[in-house]
């Protein structure tokens, strides 16, 4: 029972609707333009609007006459009634924020129509959490007082199993021809849209078909390929009546796009990133913000113009497409164009970059300084610093060259190294060059170079190993402490201090890094034979137990076999040590460098001079000395000047 309370209730439900119901009147020349500007104005989708025609529009006579459609837009009440909902709970409606968030359930839908005389079918299934129709609402939409008869059982496995999105006939009704609907249909001026007006049947009437309507518009001499399927079977599901609506459209003309350069790197500098680890930290001292490229590696493709492709008109006339436009490409410096005439290739290793339009790439990267701002620097070419190298900092790159001072960092060049103002390594610095390094003065650092290390000043408290010589020229060119090797030669004016407070040990005549790794191998053939005597020892001890007990407990017994295991593991590991000791020895015995250490100055008591493994330890101050090898015995002559001649780094400028 219907009380009064209750349609008070219902009254005042949609009163609240009605007040949070938004409309707009618009006026246009075509609907679609009208729903267009209400989308913007009522700030929601197209899907949620309904509209009502207030005053019908006209294209007039040759533009005379011609009158805008005017018609009322006002929300869907069930839109509105969700988003308040949805606002009231703090919440918002997310299908209106994106389209990823779809709605994934739905009712089930079904259609009942009457063509010619047949009863038509359809049937979509629900969605997800969705609701199934009622197969009762179906059989008393059918059941009209005109239908002649109709297959119940057809009806009901429709229900169940839908109809694949088709209709499908389940019965027969009396037609009568005379309330059929009418199809008008209609083209704009330009040929450009074409629409349907259909007046609605009157009872046993044939309601209007997908192949109705679609004959009605060839009829007319729309060209097929511009009807707008989808849009005429939507309007068989949901006829709009007395209405203009959309069914045909132009195929528009497109545009070929113009040729373009399509880059392989990064042409705008300011989108460089830094590092980020997998925890999501940026690394600021790698901010990536140099782009390596190495010779013959592809820069950068030109992309052809594309021709445009021509359109139709609803009644089949061409409309015409502009073809894109060709482009010239541009080549900057070190760049080449490969043999497809498309791809430009790099035609040395450096940065590439784009320089007023050109690929271009520079072999030598010039920084003021190597601090937070520029990060590590990684760089296959040459890499000139105008100022210092900030403590902590890494450059790699073939040659580097620093004007100002190096901090405790590191340097690593398959070339040369340049430091104009010296190295101060507090212990932890370290340089690493393929060919040589020049330095005003080397302090507390590690150095490894392939040729030469040729200072001016110093070198104090460094480890410094060289493939060729260690030079030392200018007023001071002393070294203090350290330990320096050298294949050929080391060269200075002092060597030491006075008083031998700092150990400072020389060495020539032999291959640094294989008497490192020989001193390596043999560090770790002591432990390993240490080891070894340690694991027998227990073994002996543990099978002397077993000899006299007969057994030993379940622990020992795997104690015994680990140990086993692990003599054999270690008896294989100094075989091969003792196989490449040998070979390095063989190696230094076999090596024809003699090596010499010539001193044009002092050289303080204290100092160790090994000339081919055999040692010359200074006793007494002494001046003006040359140590060198002689049957098998380190000696010493008059000072002999450097052999090396002053060279600068091949390559690049050092000025």
């Amino acid at each position: 029972m219907v009380t009064l309370a209750k349609l008070r209730e219902d009254m005042n439900t949609l009163l609240q609707v009605d007040k949070n119901l938004h409309f707009v009147e618009v006026n246009a020349d075509t609907i679609d333009e009208a729903l267009a500007d209400a989308v913007v104005q009522l700030d929601t989708k197209l899907s949620n609007l309904h509209y009502e025609v207030v005053e019908k529009g006209s294209d007039g006579i040759l533009g005379l006459g011609k009158k805008p459609w005017k018609i009322m837009v006002y929300q869907d009440p069930e839109t509105v009634k969700k988003q308040t909902r949805l606002a009231s709970e703090g919440l918002f409606d997310l299908d209106e924020e994106g389209e990823e968030a779809k709605v994934i359930n739905r009712d089930g839908l079904y259609y009942i129509r009457h063509f010619k005389s047949d009863i038509m079918l359809k049937v979509l299934l629900p969605v997800g959490e969705g609701l199934p129709i009622e197969l009762k609402d179906v059989l008393d939409e059918i059941k009209r007082p005109d239908t002649i008869s109709f297959d119940e059982e057809l009806v009901k496995k429709s229900v169940k199993n839908g109809t694949d999105n088709d209709y499908v006939i389940v019965g027969a009704f009396k037609h009568v021809p005379a309330g059929d609907v009418v199809i008008g249909v209609e083209v704009t001026k330009d040929e450009m849209k074409g629409s349907i007006v259909v007046s609605p049947p009157s009872m046993s009437g044939s309601e209007a078909s997908f192949d109705m309507i679609k004959r009605a518009i060839l009829q007319q001499g729309v060209v097929e390929a511009c009807i707008e399927e989808d849009k005429i079977r939507e309007f068989v599901d949901n006829p709009v009546y007395n209405n203009p609506y959309e069914v045909a459209a132009a195929i528009e003309p497109v545009d070929g796009h113009d040729a373009y350069i399509s880059y392989n790197f990064e042409t705008d500098p300011k989108k460089l990133k830094a590092q980020v680890d997998e925890e999501g930290k940026v690394d600021y001292k790698k901010l990536n913000n140099i782009q390596n490229v190495i010779a013959d590696q592809p820069l950068a493709q030109k992309i052809p113009a594309e021709r445009g492709k021509g359109g139709k008109t609803l009644f089949g006339r061409y409309l015409e497409a502009k073809n894109g436009k060709d482009i010239q490409i541009q080549l900057g410096a070190n760049v080449k164009l490969d043999r497809d005439g498309v791809t430009i290739k790099a035609e040395i290793d450096g940065e590439v970059m784009l320089v007023n339009g050109k690929v271009t790439v520079e072999p030598v990267k010039y920084l003021d300084a190597v601090n937070v701002k520029t990060g590590d620097v990684k760089f296959v070419g040459t890499v000139v610093i105008k100022g210092n190298v900030q403590e902590g900092y890494k450059v790699e790159a073939t040659n580097i060259e620093v004007g100002g001072i190096v901090d405790k960092s590191r340097l690593e060049a398959t070339g040369n190294i340049i430091v104009r103002q010296g190295v101060f390594g507090k212990g932890e610095g370290y340089i690493k060059a393929g060919k040589s390094l020049w330095a005003k003065f080397i302090n507390d650092t590690t150095v490894e170079v392939e040729e030469n290390v040729i200072v001016n000043d110093s070198i104090v408290n460094s480890s410094v190993t060289a493939m060729k010589n260690i030079v030392l020229r200018g007023k001071k060119a002393q070294i203090i402490g350290g330990h320096l090797m050298a294949t050929e030669e080391i060269c200075a004016r002092k060597v030491g201090s006075p008083g031998g407070g700092t150990e400072t040990i020389l060495e020539v005549g032999v291959d640094p890094r294989a008497k490192k790794r020989l001193e390596e191998l043999q560090n770790m053939q002591a432990k390993a034979t240490k080891e070894y005597e340690n694991c027998d020892l227990d073994i002996q001890t543990l099978e002397q137990q077993k000899k006299l007990r007969k057994k030993l407990p379940q622990e020992k017994e795997e104690k015994l076999k680990t140990l086993k295991e692990r003599c054999e593991q270690i008896s294989e590991e100094l075989e091969k040590m003792t196989d490449e000791i040998n070979k390095i020895q063989e190696h230094l015995r076999d090596l024809k460098a003699v090596g010499k250490v010539k001193v044009e100055g002092d050289v303080y008591a204290g100092v160790k001079i090994y000339i081919r493994d055999v040692l010359d330890e200074v006793k007494i101050d002494t001046k003006g000395v040359t140590f060198y090898y002689d049957k098998a015995f380190s000696k010493r002559g008059p000072y002999e000047p450097p052999s090396l001649a002053e060279e600068q780094p091949d390559g690049y400028s050092a000025d």
